[in-house]
C-alpha cells in the first residue's frame, strides 16, 4: 500500500515538474518574441495616408474587442489557446500576396517566423489539453480581414498598412493577456 502511494506521488511530481518545465517558455521567451514581432511590424510601417475608403474598410473588419474581453475572463488554458489562434491566423494572413507593400521580403519572413514560433511555444505550454476547437468568431474575423480588406483593395499597399495596424493591436492585446497569466502565477 505504501509503495502504491509513493508511486502515485512520484508520478504526480514528475507530471507537474514536466508541465511547469513546458511553460518556462512563456516566462522567458514569449516576451522576447513579442517585442521582436512588434519591432518587425514597426519596420514594415509606411507613411501612406488613410483615405475615407480606409475608414469604411476598418468599420467592415472592426477589431473584435468582445472576443478579447471573453478571453480575459477565460481559464489560463483557454487564454493560451485564444492567443495561439491569433498568432496562427496572423501568420496565415501575412503569407498572402504582399508584393504591393513596400516591405522587405526578409522582414516579412522574419515576422511570420517569430509569430509561428510564439504559437508553437504557446502550444507547448498548453500540452495535450489544448486540442480544443478554434474560436469560430475569431477565425471569421481574420477571414473578413483577408476578404474585405486585402482582396477588395487588391492587396494594395494601403490595404496592407491597415492590416499591419490591426495586427499590431492584436499582438499588443495578446501580450497583455499573457502578462495577466504571468502575474497570477
Amino acid at each position: 500500500m505504501l509503495n502504491r502511494i509513493f508511486f502515485v506521488c512520484l508520478l504526480l511530481g514528475l507530471y507537474s515538474a514536466g508541465s511547469s518545465l513546458s511553460c518556462r517558455w512563456m516566462d522567458h521567451k514569449f516576451k522576447q518574441h513579442s517585442e521582436n514581432s512588434l519591432d518587425l511590424l514597426d519596420k514594415m510601417a509606411n507613411n501612406s495616408t488613410n483615405s475615407t475608403e480606409d475608414a469604411e474598410v476598418k468599420h467592415t473588419a472592426a477589431f473584435p474587442n468582445d472576443l478579447y474581453s471573453q478571453a480575459s475572463t477565460a481559464s489560463a488554458e483557454d487564454k493560451l489557446g485564444f492567443i495561439g489562434q491569433v498568432l496562427e491566423e496572423t501568420a496565415a494572413l501575412f503569407e498572402e500576396d504582399h508584393s504591393s507593400a513596400s516591405w522587405e521580403e526578409n522582414t516579412v519572413e522574419n515576422f511570420v517566423n517569430v509569430v509561428t514560433q510564439q504559437a508553437d511555444g504557446l502550444r507547448s505550454c498548453i500540452g495535450s489539453h489544448g486540442h480544443k476547437k478554434k474560436n469560430k468568431k475569431l477565425h471569421m474575423y481574420f477571414k473578413r480581414l483577408s476578404r474585405h480588406v486585402l482582396q477588395e483593395m487588391g492587396h494594395s499597399a494601403e490595404a496592407w498598412e491597415l492590416i499591419r495596424q490591426e495586427i499590431k493591436e492584436h499582438l499588443m492585446r495578446a501580450d497583455l493577456l499573457v502578462s495577466s497569466l504571468l502575474t497570477t502565477n
